[in-house]
């Protein structure tokens, strides 16, 4: 049979998010397109792009709210992730550009959000380590000069949405095992982020939540062949509380949506970061009418 006839045929089937072939064709069936860093005219914010290592490779998009541009104003330094999956999305694409642009305004910080390498191409744990290195790349004298001159390395956050939500959570950890030099890890968000787990919880249980779990079980698998279980500490941090004690935080924000699949999780999240002695402060907040990543789709909805 020739390779023609062979093309369509398909290995794995994430539809409506990925497809792959079995020639190794990998179709990407959702995310926005990319779009130039620039002036936004309605925040004020600048941004532009910078290579963090050209080996891997790594950039990041760098977002510098107007308040930057009185005389060494030093900033709170954002590290963002983006969602999809770890599949699909970018830092540069359009839906980013435009809550990355909104984000740096209301919170009047120095964002670097973060173009890290996306599965199956690059497995996990691809997508933490790249997230990693561009920290440590922010804390180097490599850095960039936005970065130097406004970025306040005593107040630094980290955030993301639903996979970016899980980077920022395994980073928070890896900050437990050694900190940067000269970085303070003040705080995170996680924007409903994406956890799961061997055993349902939840609306995972009712009919519809079965169909999606068992969906996102193989998603798991696909973007790390080498996990073990659903219950490793990085997919589900609720499995482990002495691992999920050692959070390098003192503030948490956990995000939830009364009309996403993953509200269970983030719930559970929560509860469990409270009761595993961690000595930090976590907050949660659930809007109920609202759904997956509501405020990065609709960054100027009235769920935001």
């Amino acid at each position: 049979m020739s390779s023609s006839a062979t093309s369509g045929d398909i290995l794995h089937d994430f539809t409506p998010i990925l497809r792959h072939y079995k020639d190794g064709r990998i179709e990407r069936l959702m995310g926005a397109a990319a779009v130039p860093p620039s002036l936004d005219p309605t925040t004020g914010v600048q941004s532009k792009d910078v290579q963090i290592s050209p080996d891997l490779p790594l950039s990041a998009r760098l977002y510098l709210p107007k308040t930057a541009a009185a005389p060494a104003t030093k900033l709170p330094l954002l590290f963002y992730f983006h969602g999809g999956a770890f599949l699909i999305e970018s830092a540069f694409s359009s839906v980013y550009q435009k809550h990355l642009n909104l984000l740096t305004s209301a919170a009047n910080v120095v964002a670097v959000s973060v173009e890290y390498r996306l599965a199956p191409e690059n497995p996990l744990p691809a997508a933490f380590d790249d997230a990693w290195t561009a920290v440590n790349w922010a804390a180097s004298d490599a850095t960039d000069d936005w970065i130097k001159r406004h970025g306040d390395f005593g107040r630094v956050y980290l955030g993301g949405d639903s996979a970016g939500g899980n980077i920022a959570h395994n980073i928070a950890l890896r900050f437990g095992g050694g900190n940067p030099a000269g970085i303070n890890l003040v705080g995170m968000f996680l924007n409903c982020p994406f956890f799961s787990g061997k055993d349902p919880i939840g609306d995972e249980r009712s009919d519809t939540g079965v169909s999606v779990k068992i969906f996102t079980d193989k998603l798991w698998f696909y973007a790390c062949p080498g996990l073990t279980g659903l219950d490793e500490a990085w997919v589900n941090p609720s499995a482990d509380l002495k691992v999920l004690s050692g959070l390098k935080c003192g503030r948490v924000l956990v995000y939830t949506a009364g009309k996403d699949y993953l509200k269970d999780r983030g719930r559970q999240y929560t509860a469990a970061v409270a009761e595993s002695g961690w000595g930090g402060e976590i907050e949660a907040v659930e809007v109920e009418e609202e759904g997956h990543v509501f405020s990065v789709l609709d960054p100027e909805g009235e769920g935001e």
